[in-house]
C-alpha cells in the first residue's frame, strides 16, 4: 500500500487553527478584563462547534480553492458574532470594537495563509512523490466514465492512479475485462475506490458489488448517466426508509441563505444610494434634459423571481421611441450622445439600486431580460426557466464574462444561460464579491458588447 497521511490532515488543521485561536486573543484583549480560562475555553468551544457546522474541515482531493475560501469565510462570519456576543454577559469585560477587529483580521490572515500552505504543498507533494495517490478501476465504458478518466489524467493533483475499465456491454482495448474479474483485480492491485457507470450493471451485480466494497474497505461511488440532469446539487430525503434525490436542492433555496444575501443585498444598496446616487441622480437629470425631452428614468416592465412583474428602473440613454420592447443594437440610431457613454460605463443600470431595496432584484444574480426574449427562449433552451427560481440581479455571472448586451444568435442566449444556472447552482458569498469586483474593473476597462 502507498504511504498515507490523509487521516492526519484535519486533526492538524484543527490544531493549528485552535492553536491560533487561544495564542492570538491574550495579545488583543489584554485590557477586556476578562478571565483567560473562561474567555479561552468560550473560544475554544465556539470555535470547534461552529467548524461542525459550517463544515469547515470538509475537504477533499477534489474541493477547490474557492470551497475552501467560502468555507473559511462561513466559518468566520460566525465566529466573529459568537465572540461579540460574549462581552453583554460577561459584565465586569471592557468592550472593544477594535480589539475584536484585530484580533478577527490577525486569526483570519493567519487561518488563511496556513490553508492555502497545506492545500498547495499537498498537490505539489501528490505531483511530485506520487504518494498518498488512490488507486481506482471504472466499471462501464460510457462518455461519461470517459471523461471521469480524462479527469483523472488530466489533473495528477487530485491524487488518482486510473487502472482501466471494466464492461460487460463493450469491447474496446481500454476495457481490462468483465466485471467478474473486478473482485481479483481489486485485490491484486490494492484498489481504493470503483467508479460504477449505473447504466451497465445489472441489481444483482450491483448487490454482490457493494457487498464486495464493504467487507474490503474499497470506496463505491457511482457515475450518472447524464452530467446534464445530475449537474446540479443533489440532496437526500428519507420518507421513512425510503431514500428519495431531490434535484433541484441550491445554496440558493435555503432560507437563512437568502435571508443572508437579502441583508447582503440591502446594506451594500443602501451605502451605494447613499454615496453614489445622492448627487449623481441631480447631475444625470441635468444632462440627460440638455441633450433629450423626456423622464430621466426609463421604466420598463421585465420578468422577476418566478416570472413576476416588476418595474425596472434605467437612466433613459434613448430618445423617446415605441420600440421598447426591442433591444439596443450597435450603433443604434435610438441612442443619445450621453445615452453612449452611461450604456458604455454601465452607469445607465446604477437606478436598479432602488430596485434592490425594493425587493424585486439581488445585487447579483441572472440579468432581467425583456418579456420578448423570455417569450422566445423559453421553449427554445433548456433550462431557460431555471433563472427564474431567483431574484434577477444588477450584475451577474454571465455578464463578467462578456456575454451580455444584443443577442445576435441562439449561442449568445445559450451561452449566457449556462453562466445563469451554473451561478445559481453553485452559488456563494465569495462568488457575489467576485463577481462584484469584475465588474467594476468591467466598467473602467470597458466593454465591446456594452453599446
Amino acid at each position: 500500500m502507498q504511504k498515507r497521511y490523509s487521516k492526519y490532515l484535519r486533526p492538524i488543521s484543527y490544531f493549528f487553527d485552535i492553536v491560533a485561536v487561544l495564542l492570538l486573543f491574550p495579545y488583543f484583549f489584554k485590557g477586556s478584563n476578562v478571565s483567560y480560562l473562561f474567555f479561552g475555553t468560550y473560544l475554544f468551544l465556539a470555535w470547534t462547534i461552529l467548524s461542525f457546522f459550517s463544515k469547515l474541515y470538509a475537504v477533499y482531493r477534489f474541493t477547490t480553492p474557492v470551497q475552501i475560501l467560502t468555507k473559511v469565510t462561513v466559518q468566520f462570519l460566525l465566529f466573529l458574532l459568537v465572540v461579540i456576543s460574549f462581552f453583554p454577559f460577561y459584565k465586569t469585560s471592557n468592550f472593544s470594537g477594535s480589539a475584536i477587529a484585530l484580533y478577527s483580521t490577525a486569526l483570519l490572515c493567519v487561518v488563511l495563509i496556513f490553508k492555502a500552505f497545506l492545500f498547495f504543498y499537498i498537490k505539489k507533494y501528490r505531483l511530485i512523490t506520487g504518494n498518498n495517490y488512490r488507486n481506482t478501476i471504472i466499471v462501464g465504458y460510457t462518455k461519461e466514465a470517459i471523461d471521469l478518466k480524462n479527469i483523472f489524467e488530466n489533473r495528477p493533483d487530485y491524487g488518482y492512479h486510473f487502472k482501466g475499465f471494466f464492461s460487460d456491454k463493450k469491447e474496446n482495448k481500454n476495457i481490462i475485462g468483465k466485471s467478474d474479474l473486478i473482485k481479483d483485480f481489486c485485490m491484486s492491485e490494492k484498489i481504493d475506490e470503483i467508479y460504477c457507470s449505473l447504466n451497465e450493471i445489472s441489481n444483482e451485480k450491483l448487490k454482490d458489488l457493494i457487498f464486495f466494497t464493504d467487507q474490503n474497505k474499497i470506496e463505491l461511488k457511482f457515475i450518472p448517466d447524464t452530467k446534464a440532469i445530475f449537474s446540479k446539487n443533489l440532496k437526500v430525503d428519507y420518507y421513512e426508509l425510503f431514500p428519495v434525490l431531490s434535484l433541484r436542492k441550491t445554496p440558493l433555496d435555503e432560507p437563512y441563505i437568502k435571508a443572508f444575501k437579502r441583508v447582503f443585498d440591502v446594506v451594500f444598496s443602501f451605502f451605494v444610494i447613499t454615496l453614489l446616487l445622492s448627487w449623481l441622480v441631480p447631475l444625470m437629470a441635468i444632462l440627460i434634459k440638455l441633450e433629450s425631452k423626456g423622464p430621466i428614468f426609463f421604466k420598463q416592465n421585465r420578468p422577476g423571481i418566478n416570472e413576476s412583474d416588476f418595474v425596472c428602473y434605467k437612466f433613459r440613454s434613448m430618445k423617446i421611441n415605441e420600440s421598447t420592447e426591442m433591444e439596443a443594437s450597435r450603433n443604434d440610431p435610438r441612442v443619445t450622445k450621453i445615452g453612449k457613454f452611461i450604456r458604455k460605463t454601465s452607469i445607465d443600470e446604477l437606478p436598479q439600486f432602488f430596485n434592490v431595496l425594493l425587493g424585486d432584484m439581488s445585487i447579483v444574480g441572472p440579468r432581467p431580460h425583456l418579456w420578448s426574449q423570455n417569450k422566445i427562449y423559453a421553449s427554445k433552451i433548456q433550462k431557460y426557466m431555471v433563472r427564474h427560481y431567483v431574484k434577477p440581479g444588477i450584475t451577474g455571472l454571465a455578464q463578467v464574462k462578456g456575454y451580455r448586451g444584443e443577442i445576435e444568435t441562439d449561442d449568445d442566449m445559450i451561452n449566457r444561460i449556462k453562466f445563469d444556472v451554473f451561478y445559481i447552482e453553485n452559488w456563494s458569498l465569495l462568488m457575489d464579491v467576485k463577481i462584484i469586483f469584475q465588474t467594476v474593473i468591467n466598467i473602467f476597462k470597458g466593454e465591446e458588447k456594452a453599446y
